[in-house]
C-alpha cells in the first residue's frame, strides 16, 4: 500500500508552483499525497495535477484572525483524515500538523523554505515576532527530519534548534529546448522587466517604482501580497501607471511563457530582515530557466551562484539610483547581456528540479524507513 502523506500550506494551491514540483515528485515516486490549502476570494477551480488537493474555505483573508482560523479548519481536517505522515510547509502551517503527528503518532517532516520569523513583515513587528518566535521554539526542536533552500539557512536552525536539516532547492524542472526567446515582448514599443512572486514588504518596490522613472522599459508585476495596494498607489503617485502593469496571480503555464518573453527579472529584497540576506528565492531560478538575465542582490547564496555562473547583475544596496543603473545596464549593454543570457543557459543544467528531486525522495525514504 503507497504511503499516505499530508503537505499543508496556506495559500491557493494553483499558484503554488513550489509545491506543485514537490507534490508531482512524491506521486511519481509512490507515494498518495494530499495537498491542503486555502481558498480565497476569486480563487478558480484546481488543474488537474497527479496527487490530491483540498482547499479550505476561509472566512477571514489576513491577519491574526484568519491564522487563528486556518489553523482550527487545517486541524480538524486533518483529524478525520487517515495519513501515514505530515509535512509542514513553513512555519504558519506547523502548529496543526505537529499535533496531529503527536496524536497519530506518524513521522513529522519540517519544509523550511525561509527563516519565517526574520521576514521584514514579522521581525518588524513585535507582538507578531513574540508569537511566531514562540511557535519556532515550541515546534521546530521537535521535528527532526527537515529541509530548506540553502546551506546558510539550514546552518541557522542547526545553531538554534540542533536539528540537521537537508538542503533542497525550489529549482524548475529542466526543459529542452533551451529558451531563445528572451526579450521578446514588448508594451508600447518598450522591452518589459519581470518581477513575479508575493509582492510583499521586504521587496523593494518603494524603490523600484520610482527607479522606473529612469529607466526606458515596462515593469510587469505578476503576484500579489500584503505590499500590493501601497506598490499602486506608489505608481499612481510617481505618474507611472503607463510603464508599470500589475497582472495579479499567474497560473504557471502562463507565467512560464511570459517570462521567457521579458527582457530580464527581479530579484531584490532588503536588509531588513535576516531570511531575506539568506534567502534564494524561487524566481532566481525560473528567470535562470527561461534564459533571461536578472538584477538581483549581493547576498550569499545569490553570489555564489553568480560567481560559477554569471547570470545576473548583483547590486549591493537596492536603492533607487542603484536599481536605475543596474537595468539600464540590462537594457543597454548587449555584451554584458549576451553573456548573462549565455550564462543562463549553462547554469540551468547544473540547477534543475530533476537533480535536486533525488535528494526529496532519499528524505521520504528515510521518513518511513
Amino acid at each position: 500500500m503507497k504511503k499516505r502523506v499530508f503537505c499543508t500550506v496556506t495559500n491557493d494551491l494553483n499558484y503554488d508552483q513550489r509545491m506543485i514540483r514537490i507534490c508531482t515528485s512524491l506521486a511519481a515516486a509512490g507515494y498518495a499525497v494530499t495537498l491542503v490549502g486555502r481558498e480565497i476570494r476569486g480563487s478558480l477551480p484546481l488543474t488537474e495535477r497527479p496527487f490530491r488537493q483540498h482547499r479550505l474555505k476561509m472566512w477571514s483573508g489576513k491577519g491574526k484572525l484568519f491564522y487563528l482560523e486556518y489553523h482550527f479548519r487545517l486541524f480538524f481536517y486533518l483529524l478525520t483524515h487517515k495519513m501515514d505522515g505530515i509535512c509542514a510547509i513553513d512555519l504558519d502551517s506547523i502548529l496543526p500538523c505537529y499535533f496531529i503527528s503527536r496524536l497519530r503518532r506518524i513521522p513529522r517532516l519540517y519544509d523550511a523554505h525561509e527563516l519565517f520569523c526574520e521576514m521584514q513583515e514579522v521581525v518588524t513587528r513585535p507582538f507578531v515576532y513574540k508569537i511566531w518566535k514562540a511557535v519556532e521554539r515550541y515546534t521546530v526542536p521537535a521535528f527532526r527530519h527537515g529541509y530548506t533552500v540553502n546551506q546558510p539557512i539550514a546552518a541557522e536552525f542547526r545553531r538554534l534548534y540542533g536539528v540537521d536539516y537537508a538542503v533542497v532547492r525550489n529549482l524548475p524542472v529542466l526543459e529542452e529546448p533551451v529558451p531563445t526567446a528572451a526579450g521578446s515582448a514588448a508594451v508600447a514599443g518598450r522591452r518589459v522587466i519581470l518581477y513575479q512572486g508575493a509582492v510583499n514588504e521586504g521587496r523593494c518596490f518603494e524603490t523600484l517604482i520610482p527607479a522606473m522613472q529612469q529607466v526606458d522599459a515596462q515593469l510587469l508585476v505578476c503576484g500579489e501580497g500584503n505590499y500590493l495596494a501601497r506598490a499602486r498607489k506608489m505608481v499612481t503617485q510617481c505618474g507611472l501607471d503607463e510603464k508599470i502593469h500589475f497582472r495579479g496571480y499567474v497560473r504557471p503555464e502562463e507565467l512560464k511563457a511570459i517570462t521567457r518573453s521579458a527582457w530580464c527579472g527581479i530579484t531584490l529584497f532588503d536588509r531588513r530582515g535576516l531570511s531575506n540576506y539568506y534567502s534564494l528565492a524561487n524566481r532566481f531560478f525560473d528567470y535562470m530557466h527561461a534564459g533571461i538575465p536578472q538584477l538581483a542582490m549581493n547576498y550569499p547564496a545569490y553570489r555564489e551562484i553568480n560567481n560559477c555562473h554569471p547570470i545576473a547583475v548583483l547590486i549591493d544596496e537596492p536603492g533607487v539610483r542603484e536599481v536605475a543603473d543596474a537595468l539600464n545596464e540590462l537594457l543597454n549593454n548587449t555584451d554584458l547581456y549576451h553573456t548573462l543570457s549565455e550564462g543562463c543557459k549553462q547554469a540551468r543544467l547544473r540547477y534543475n528540479w530533476q537533480e535536486e528531486e533525488k535528494i526529496l525522495i532519499r528524505l521520504y525514504q528515510q521518513l518511513f524507513k
